[in-house]
């Protein structure tokens, strides 16, 4: 039986390339244009799994994405980093000194901004999706048009990459969490990370207590990020991700959380792949 992917964006994109990358099997792909669009094709049933971007090592992490899996009792049953590199593409036999414009996501032209401040004469455009941008030059046959997207878009739609890896920061990771609308259990053996979510009481030393927990229960605290409950002024919901040696350690966290805090819950736990780092 083949399994459905749910992907922000359409095929080419780098939710796509994840899937490629991170799935072994043959695969159906849902293209959605938006995470809310993502979250409702699992919660409907036309996914199996999705794949969702949740953290970038240069713009942080994306709490809107924490707060979309946590509002709609989403588990995170595994992650895949990738690294972005971005490429200037266009119609084959075309130079870089035949594109009088740049067509792509605004977040992927400030990535790419110091190769593009190279050719002054070459006007920039912001686009909705970097793969959309390169499926259109290809359908219309725009020439004198390049797009910025990933490798996997260049080879869908059969574009000439014309300059690769133009990113300014050649070292830019971003974090994707494969997420379902049942958990899958892992042996507690594969498990040495965790998302989860509390709330605590806004009163002096809650935090710091809570974080001396995790740190006696041999937890390392990989990224905390609060979001204000809008319907309780001065009341924060905090977002953790945790990675540990030995479940029993987080098992124990987890009981003591689950008695410190106003409300806890785990929203994922899962095996840790963050990849070394790299010069």
């Amino acid at each position: 039986m083949t399994t459905k992917i749910a992907i922000q964006g359409i095929k080419g994109s780098f939710h796509h390339q994840v899937v490629k990358e991170y799935f072994s099997e043959n695969v159906d792909i849902d293209e959605c244009l938006s995470f809310e669009e993502l979250i409702d094709s699992l919660i409907a049933g036309k996914s199996d799994q999705a794949v969702m971007a949740i953290e970038n090592s240069i713009a942080g992490p994306i709490i809107p994405n924490y707060a979309l899996i946590d509002k709609n009792n989403l588990h995170i049953i595994g992650e895949h980093y990738l690294n972005i590199q971005q490429n200037l593409m266009a119609l084959k036999g075309q130079q870089i000194e035949d594109i009088k414009e740049v067509h792509s996501h605004p977040m992927a032209l400030l990535q790419c901004m110091d190769f593009l401040k190279q050719y002054p004469n070459i006007k920039l455009i912001e686009d909705k999706d970097t793969a959309e941008t390169a499926r259109r030059i290809q359908e219309k046959q725009l020439t004198g048009i390049a797009a910025i997207a990933s490798v996997t878009a260049s080879e869908m739609y059969d574009l000439d990459i014309i300059a690769s890896s133009i990113q300014t920061i050649k070292n830019n990771m971003t974090r994707f969490v494969i997420i379902k609308k049942q958990n899958s259990f892992l042996p507690e053996s594969e498990i040495n990370r965790a998302s989860i979510k509390f709330e605590l009481d806004h009163k002096r030393g809650s935090l710091a207590a809570v974080l001396n927990v995790m740190s006696d229960c041999k937890l390392n605290l990989t990224k905390i990020q609060s979001l204000p409950k809008i319907e309780t002024p001065w009341k924060y919901s905090f977002f953790v991700d945790v990675t540990f040696e030995k479940y029993e350690d987080f098992a124990k966290a987890k009981a003591l959380l689950n008695i410190m805090a106003e409300y806890f819950k785990v929203l994922g736990e899962y095996k840790n792949t963050k990849p070394l780092a790299q010069s």
